[in-house]
């Protein structure tokens, strides 16, 4: 029989500078020794975090299969638990560099990425001069106990990409954050909404603390498919058991059962498309 639970760490920390391999690896065999199946890391783990500056460096990139990527997959493989990281990812064919999470398995295999769609530009947040949006939609990710979904921390403003993935079947969104404290109980509202909305789980862990000109902190969180809170944490480990019953449940609750009209909003998104429009700078 299928697993109907998986069991999610939400590791509030970041694993930059001297010794940080031997850190990630410590954390994710005690997130493992307590039973997780896979830890969520926060936005760009594995670095400073890069864009509160408006200067971007060759060093802050990797091509794809690059170190980070390798970092993650040893101690994924080491501790035996699916890790969901990321780094800035330098593709040499196209001259861009994307903001992308990797998602990689027990065995250190990459299952899945996804590149990150919505870029803030403002103090401490320059991330449209670090990289730029992504072109493909988030898609479903099977391989674990349940179907995932995949976002980055401003991703979620736009909820389209979440209502897109529970339509697609996801039953857990995870969405890494770094995101300032003075705006948390905007998240909060927006991350509540997301989750009743794609009657999904949605699970997003913040970087901890401020870094250089950028006022980051504040708590993890994660939501049921019902929109009730389940997790508020700045502990550096939290465990989290998702149940594909709450899933369930949800959508055959209102609004979860309500059709989801697909091809009408197509119709709309692809005139809004083809429709001249004034692009909103910074």
């Amino acid at each position: 029989m299928a697993a109907e639970t998986m069991t999610v760490a939400l590791i509030h920390e970041v694993f930059h500078g001297p010794g940080r391999e031997q850190r990630l690896h410590e954390r994710l065999g005690q997130a493992r020794r307590r039973g997780a199946d896979l830890a969520l890391l926060p936005e760009l783990p594995l670095d400073p975090w890069v864009p509160a500056s408006r200067n971007p460096r060759d060093g802050d990139a990797e091509p794809p299969d690059g170190p980070r990527q390798r970092l993650l997959a040893a101690a994924a493989r080491a501790a035996g638990i699916g890790v969901h990281g990321g780094a800035i990812v330098h593709d040499a064919a196209s001259g861009e560099r994307r903001n992308r999470a990797l998602l990689l398995d027990a065995t250190g295999r990459l299952v899945a990425t996804y590149d990150k769609l919505h870029l803030p530009c403002e103090p401490g947040f320059w991330e449209r001069d670090h990289y730029g949006p992504g072109d493909e939609p988030p898609h479903r990710v099977d391989g674990f106990a349940l179907a995932l979904g995949l976002q980055i921390c401003s991703d979620l403003q736009r909820p389209a990409g979440t209502q897109l993935l529970g339509a697609l079947g996801a039953e857990a969104i995870l969405a890494p954050r770094a995101t300032p404290p003075e705006s948390y109980e905007r998240w909060r509202t927006v991350i509540r909404a997301d989750a009743i909305t794609s009657a999904s789980y949605v699970v997003s862990v913040n970087r901890p603390a401020p870094e250089g000109a950028a006022p980051i902190g504040g708590p993890s969180i994660a939501v049921a498919p019902g929109g009730e809170v389940l997790a508020e944490t700045t502990e550096p480990l939290a465990l989290l058991r998702l149940e594909r019953a709450a899933v369930a449940a949800a959508r055959r609750d209102y609004p979860g059962y309500l059709d989801v009209r697909a091809e009408l909003y197509a119709r709309a998104w692809a005139a809004l498309c083809a429709s001249p429009r004034p692009r909103r700078a910074r």
